[in-house]
């Protein structure tokens, strides 16, 4: 490489994506140029990692100031600013600052942005990033009833840690978090909806916390300008969300099967002629009600609730949104999710443009037993191998597909309780050719394994199951798991 003229790389977003290929390119790039570009004053780095096996691994996620990055990585350079647009014939990036510029690789790792149910409605929240849940905190300490509207990772935790309040929890399936488990683990977790919050942790997070007013970049606010990176694995803990009802704990009402039909204000409640519903909470305490609602809320069942505020938790869109530059030219290729295509090089359309993160899809042909959800675990495997990638074009060297995209793994916690996702684990794409063991102790763990063919394809293990070392021990042989019998295995479940 030509020290006068290094090699130039260029990572647009500050997310756990952008962050993750940058710290990459900078240890593996020797003597590259290596520029950041983050529309938030605050990035989001990976801490505390942990490889439990060759694809499962935990983490915690750590806001910091835009800074911190170059204090870390000497040839890394940092620019608080928005791209208006791109040129991917000239090679240049055209920010909001005015600035221009040249890369000879570039990686976008915008992330994505909340589906909010009801766009301009200033009490419909979406929940996305660290300047969202700061909005959310304001507003909830003065509310009596809120309607979380989802079924996935934010909208899970949220119901578990917000207390002083009554909430309605509005769902499109039959079962809750069904976006990661199946009814059964559902039903298992249903039993601790409405019980006092667990507050038995080791305390709150030690981890420092930032805010934008804290960087110092005059006129930041958390509720203007494009949003930062997405929320880390452990977003809520620590934080205070809490209603206006002090002698209210924890108290949840679901309605199941449901999608929003309306949302209206008091004045299109009263001329719509409905009548407000009344939730199972009404009948178990002092029912929490109000002459008039600030804002109500319809549902496909025909049931009507009033509440503060609404929670829209129905997942994310690819922040794919790129403005063409002079020549015209850099309009990606879109998968049907609105996600950027990439290839298994994780290339865009684009010559010498990669996509990394929840703002790209997977587009090449998977493993049997990987699948994509935009998680951050995700995130962290696509910003490393992104970077991996690039080096590689520029020393047009071949790279082999990195092991964690052979099969899914991932490790969150809902209701206070580990949950590990392996492979197919909701026996995706296996339409009736599969059967389930089952082993469940109540309040206590919940496992089940996926078979097809005699051999596992995924797994969900709730709580301590005394089974993830074992499984993941033989996921660490060569992918023993998927390719081998598990008769030892099976015969601990059965």
């Amino acid at each position: 490489m030509d020290a006068k003229n290094p090699i130039k790389y260029v990572v647009i977003g500050g997310g756990i994506a952008g962050v993750t290929c940058v710290e990459t390119l900078s240890v593996f790039g020797e003597g590259a140029s290596i520029t950041l570009l983050s529309a938030s004053p605050l990035i989001k780095t990976v801490v505390n990692y942990s490889k439990l096996t060759e694809v499962a691994e935990t983490f915690d996620v750590e806001e910091k100031p835009i800074a911190s990055v170059a204090e870390k990585n000497s040839n890394v350079h940092i620019m608080q600013t928005s791209v208006t647009s791109l040129s991917t014939t000239d090679k240049k990036v055209y920010t909001d600052n005015g600035s221009i510029i040249s890369y000879d690789k570039l990686c976008i790792c915008t992330g994505g942005r909340p589906k909010v149910i009801a766009e301009g409605n200033p009490l419909v929240l979406g929940i996305r990033d660290t300047e969202s849940v700061k909005d959310f905190q304001k507003k909830v300490r003065m509310a009596k009833r809120i309607v979380i509207v989802g079924n996935g990772g934010i909208a899970t935790e949220l119901v578990y840690e917000l207390e002083g309040c009554e909430v309605i929890w509005a769902i499109k399936d039959t079962s809750i978090a069904r976006t990661f488990v199946d009814g059964g683990a559902g039903e298992f977790f249903l039993d601790h909806l409405n019980k006092d919050k667990d507050k038995t942790y080791a305390g709150p997070s030690k981890r420092l916390k930032y805010t934008a007013a804290e960087v110092g970049h005059p006129g930041a606010s958390s509720t203007s300008g494009p949003g930062g990176g997405a929320l880390g694995p452990d977003w809520a803990r620590g934080r205070d969300i809490r209603g206006s009802l002090d002698q209210v704990s924890h108290r949840v009402h679901v309605e199941r099967g449901v999608e929003v039909a309306a949302v209206m204000s008091p004045e299109e409640f009263k001329d719509s002629g409905m009548q407000e519903s009344l939730s199972s909470l009404d009948s178990s305490g002092e029912p929490v009600r109000a002459s008039l609602w600030p804002v109500y809320v319809s549902f496909s069942n025909g049931r009507v609730y009033g509440c503060d505020l609404v929670v829209s938790a129905t997942g994310v869109v690819p922040n794919a949104r790129f403005p063409a530059g002079d020549d015209g030219d850099s309009q990606f290729e879109l998968a049907d999710d609105g996600g950027i295509r990439v290839n298994s090089r994780m290339e865009t359309s684009q010559h010498s443009v990669f996509a990394a993160g929840d703002v790209c899809t997977a587009c090449w042909e998977h493993a049997d037993h990987w699948l994509q959800m935009r998680l951050w675990s995700q995130a962290r495997q696509m910003g490393c191998y992104a970077a991996k990638c690039m080096m590689a074009d520029v020393k047009q060297e071949e790279i082999s597909m990195d092991f964690c995209f052979e099969l899914f793994a991932h490790v969150t916690t809902f209701f206070k309780f580990k949950v590990v996702l392996l492979g197919k684990f909701n026996a995706q794409g296996l339409g009736d050719d599969y059967e389930v063991l089952l082993r469940v102790t109540k309040g206590e763990e919940y496992v089940k394994v996926v078979l097809r063919n005699g051999r596992m394809v995924g797994a969900v293990l709730v709580g301590e199951t005394d089974l993830e070392e074992l499984l993941h021990s033989d996921l660490d042989a060569s992918l023993t798991l998927l390719h081998s019998d598990l008769d030892a295995s099976l015969t601990l479940l059965q």
